[in-house]
């Protein structure tokens, strides 16, 4: 194994003046971007919690990493408990002046402080800084507080071309030669990210599924005060993976293929298997729990908490709130009988987004990182893999019901996709998540009342897609 590079870190980005100079460039660059996760409040200030020349910026081209804080006021009423800013990844280029082909990528110039004069810009639309990665992580570079790793079993060439990926929404991607994707998280936090954590926990199970690490970014920083619960903790900053080439979305493809009015039943049962094999793998290599009474009433408390908190919300989920509650009083009725649950680690956020299919026509899940909103530490606990299935679920039915605005509606597409998903699950899993009906319609439901709060505040033009499953979930169950 090749010893680790070791690189200094240059005085311009300690330079107390430097957050100060960029902050009014940060201010009304950073709310503009798709993956920050604070729209609709207005930013009061920044601070530092690491800053990293990796390229000088005293030379032609500087590179300059930032973890930076994004303070905000907190919503909706001053009664909610305090938390640490977002803490956010950025990639700073430096250049004197900027060429036109990097026109979209200015973040501006610096009146004063350390960067005054310069032009600073958005760094991973520009070959060189992400060459400089791609570098690092090959040599296993530590640079200042950053620290670059590999598998040193898997060969990393360093004439791959690099583009940035385009369509990303909550973080950042960068392809090197239709070889690798390096995936470089935006908000981040302390702690061991599942993002990292599951890919190589499956990889040494070989599972195939889900694509090995190749390398991954750490920052290693001193005791951060605004950090709670893991002070001293890495932060994950970045994986390399394969990259899939010619692999479809499954959320496009499943798109194209009901805009044709052509079967998909074929590729959900496939899918199926393909997330059985993935949860099989997972509780082989990390330990499952029982959950019990007492565990099965949290789960159900916090349902019914989001459910009161919905309705607030979304008044029109009031009609069926006590139908939509029956599902959640079922599981708890079941669990105080004594039933149990086995609970294991779980994609944790899983839908036709986060799946490709290869042309071959084989499945890969992607995105282990489970919802980002919710704190670390909750999305790495064992859970019922009915959670997973019931997010798969509900993407079928999100897809049946996003073409009917545009005249395409293929009656029956979403059942049988759904069928389809369990059997293929079970033919792979050993068990249908259909015989355990109580816990997938409680996952289900929460999955939907969830939606119906996310369309409510961000898409009003698709509320009615959760509202009829809604509808349906508050049914009678067939006898």
């Amino acid at each position: 194994m090749s010893e680790a590079v070791t690189h200094s870190v240059h005085s311009a980005s300690t330079s107390p003046g430097l957050l100060a100079s960029l902050d009014p460039l940060l201010r009304e660059w950073l709310p503009r971007q798709r993956w920050f996760a604070g729209k609709g409040r207005p930013v009061t200030g920044f601070s530092l919690v690491s800053a990293t020349e990796v390229l000088p910026l005293n030379s032609r081209l500087g590179l300059l990493h930032l973890l930076v804080r994004a303070h905000q006021p907190l919503v909706p009423t001053q009664s909610a408990p305090a938390h640490p800013a977002d803490c956010y990844q950025l990639l700073l280029g430096v250049r004197e002046t900027l060429p036109p082909r990097l026109a979209p990528a200015l973040i501006g110039r610096p009146a004063q402080g350390p960067l005054a004069g310069l032009t600073v810009y958005e760094a991973l639309h520009d070959p060189r800084p992400a060459d400089v990665l791609l570098e690092a992580l090959r040599a296993r570079a530590h640079i200042g507080e950053l620290r670059f790793e590999r598998d040193m079993a898997r060969e990393i060439r360093g004439d791959l071309v690099p583009r940035l990926v385009t369509a990303e929404q909550s973080n950042s991607s960068l392809v090197y030669g239709d070889t690798f994707i390096l995936k470089l998280l935006r908000r981040i936090v302390p702690g061991i990210n599942p993002d990292l954590e599951l890919p190589l926990a499956l990889a040494r199970e070989g599972c195939s599924r889900v694509p090995a690490p190749v390398g991954w970014m750490l920052a290693e920083l001193a005791d951060d005060p605004a950090v709670l619960g893991d002070p001293g903790a890495p932060y994950v900053l970045g994986v390399l993976q394969p990259y899939l080439q010619g692999a479809s979305d499954g959320w496009d493809l499943a798109l194209r293929e009901l805009a044709k009015g052509e079967d998909f039943s074929g590729a959900a049962r496939a899918l199926g298997r393909a997330t059985a094999e993935v949860h099989t793998a997972l509780a082989r290599a990390l330990p499952e729990v029982t959950m019990g009474r007492a565990q099965m009433e949290l789960l159900v408390e916090g349902m019914t908490e989001r459910l009161t908190a919905a309705v607030q919300t979304v008044p029109s989920l009031l009609p069926y709130a006590p139908a939509l509650r029956s599902a959640f009083d079922a599981l708890a009725e079941l669990a105080s009988e004594g039933q149990t649950w086995t609970a294991q680690r779980i994609h944790g956020d899983l839908h036709l987004g986060q799946c490709l299919r290869s042309p071959s026509g084989s499945w890969s899940l992607i995105d282990f990182e489970g919802e980002p909103s919710k704190p670390l530490a909750e999305r790495r606990l064992p859970q019922p893999t009915a959670r997973d299935v019931a997010g798969m679920l509900r993407s079928f039915d999100y897809a049946a019901h996003s073409l009917r605005a545009e005249g395409t509606h293929v009656p029956g597409w979403a059942d049988a996709c759904r069928a389809a998903y369990c059997s293929g699950y079970a033919e792979a899993g050993g068990r249908d998540p259909r015989t355990d009906p109580v816990l997938l319609r409680a996952y289900e439901t929460d999955k939907a009342i969830y939606e119906v709060v996310y369309e409510a505040r961000h898409r009003p033009d698709w509320l009615p897609v959760p509202m009829s499953a809604v509808r349906r979930l508050a049914l009678p169950e067939p006898s």
